[in-house]
């Protein structure tokens, strides 16, 4: 094609003369013009995929021995582990297992995370059942992994002892969710 646009500007130009050859030079500059009026360039893209947030319980949550009276009562486990009890219940000591439920949360270096809690659960012995309410997080509902990708996480909450509760090892089960922000 350029062969026949060469030859008709050399025709062009023998016919018409000077003037032809300023058009055909100009015709031939516009469409270099053209040709060199837009630019383009490479990008690239990236992403990282990081290793999945974690957590492993290391301990459950246990509420201790507890005689129950003839009113309802609370029982409260803190994050910290201690214990304390109101109402129509007795902490008993002898031979008592009580603490916060403790789990370890590993992920990405320094990165953020929500932590969910249930509302509240049923514990159950046989066909006797308590609540179990009030869950809360020594972290707060957001935390920061640290440098190592590491945190600690307790869980306390509350049980509610009814009056007159059968004796027996009551048992249940609740999820605790962590999520990168």
């Amino acid at each position: 094609m350029k062969k026949s646009i060469i030859l008709l500007a050399v025709m062009l130009v023998a016919a018409l003369g000077t003037q032809a050859q300023d058009l055909i030079e100009y015709a031939l500059m516009q469409q270099h013009n053209a040709s060199t009026a837009s630019a383009s360039a490479t990008g690239s893209a990236t992403a990282n995929i990081v290793i999945p947030l974690e957590i492993t319980k290391n301990v459950d949550l246990a509420f201790g021995n507890i005689a129950a009276g003839p009113s309802a009562g609370v029982v409260t486990i803190a994050t910290d582990g201690t214990r304390s009890g109101v109402g129509g219940v007795t902490l008993i000591s002898a031979g008592n297992v009580s603490n916060s439920a403790q789990f370890s949360i590993t992920g990405y270096p320094s990165a953020t995370f929500a932590i969910a809690l249930p509302g509240s659960i049923t514990i159950a012995n046989g066909g006797y059942q308590m609540t179990v309410d009030s869950f809360v997080s020594s972290l707060g509902t957001t935390s920061t992994l640290d440098f190592n990708g590491q945190s600690a996480l307790n869980i306390g909450a509350n049980l509610n002892v009814n009056a007159g509760q059968e004796p027996g090892l009551y048992t249940g089960s609740f999820d605790v969710t962590v999520a990168y922000n």
